[in-house]
């Protein structure tokens, strides 16, 4: 199977009336990926499999959702963490995103449950040299650690775009979402940028749910479209990709959804946005 390279850029899209936005607690500066795009080189980058898991981040001491909030993982889970900020995601395995969120989310954890869970680690929050520096040494503490739970994600290195498709066909053919690009001579930096990309079969982003817009025709007494905020604070509606349990029992307001689109109109707004998951509601 082949899959076609997909150039990205940031949404944009228009301001519609409505709501405030609710707000959550302080998520910690992160690295955050852009969209790969074919005028970047992927020879430069190390390249790793884009997990479908939940994003966490450890201070040294908690761990923390993306949103800031505390991950209510057991005690034993991090109990032999190293005491240094770790970047990674919470992961089961390709395919099962939802039954992670539903382990992940439990404000009891079930031991059972998170016996299942991996702590995926692709960065070293804040550290210094670059990433080719960073990757080793999160590998060392990962191997000092001794913690069948606690892996670093696998990094490799590709010649060309053709190698990359080659990598980005077999990953999606095996279950896999997509594959992520580390710049090699980046050094650590919060945000968005090019330091940092990800590469898909389709074009996604993450937006915050600010409204429930009343449906018509057969959806009439339920959930017609959610009005969904951007990181930059731009308002559009999602409309589709619903099943009918979602729309009797939406995505509650104030929660992160992951919406896929087809590129961007002449406007720059999203095209076709349709409802994929809901990303975090924790």
């Amino acid at each position: 199977m082949r899959i076609r390279l997909v150039v990205g850029a940031l949404l944009a899209s228009a301001c519609l009336a409505a709501p405030v936005m609710v707000s959550t607690e302080a998520a910690p500066a992160l690295v955050l990926a852009e969209v790969y795009r074919n005028s970047i080189d992927p020879a430069a980058y190390w390249v790793s499999e884009k997990l479908d898991g939940v994003r966490a981040y450890w201070d040294g001491k908690q761990l923390y959702f993306r949103s800031g909030h505390p991950v209510p993982a057991p005690a034993w889970f991090t109990r032999d963490f190293p005491a240094t900020p770790l970047d990674g995601e919470l992961w089961l395995g390709r395919g099962t995103f939802e039954r992670l969120s539903g382990i992940v989310r439990k404000t009891e954890p079930v031991d059972a449950e998170w016996r299942q869970v991996r702590y995926m680690l692709f960065e070293l929050p804040g550290a210094g040299g670059t990433f080719s520096v960073r990757k080793d040494r999160l590998a060392r503490l990962v191997e000092q650690a001794g913690i069948p739970w606690l892996q670093a994600v696998e990094q490799f290195r590709v010649d060309d775009r053709k190698a990359l498709q080659a990598k980005l066909d077999g990953v999606v053919a095996a279950g896999g979402e997509g594959l992520m690009l580390h710049r090699a001579d980046a050094q650590y930096s919060a945000g968005r940028s090019d330091d940092l990309v990800k590469l898909k079969p389709f074009l996604d982003r993450e937006a915050r749910v600010v409204a429930h817009l009343p449906g018509e025709g057969r959806n009439t007494g339920r959930l017609g479209a959610l009005l969904v905020e951007d990181e930059n604070g731009r308002q559009f509606r999602i409309g589709t990709g619903f099943s009918d349990a979602q729309r009797e029992n939406p995505p509650t307001v104030g929660s992160l959804v992951t919406y896929r689109y087809r590129g961007l109109t002449a406007k720059g707004l999203p095209r076709f946005p349709a409802f994929l998951r809901i990303r975090e509601a924790f």
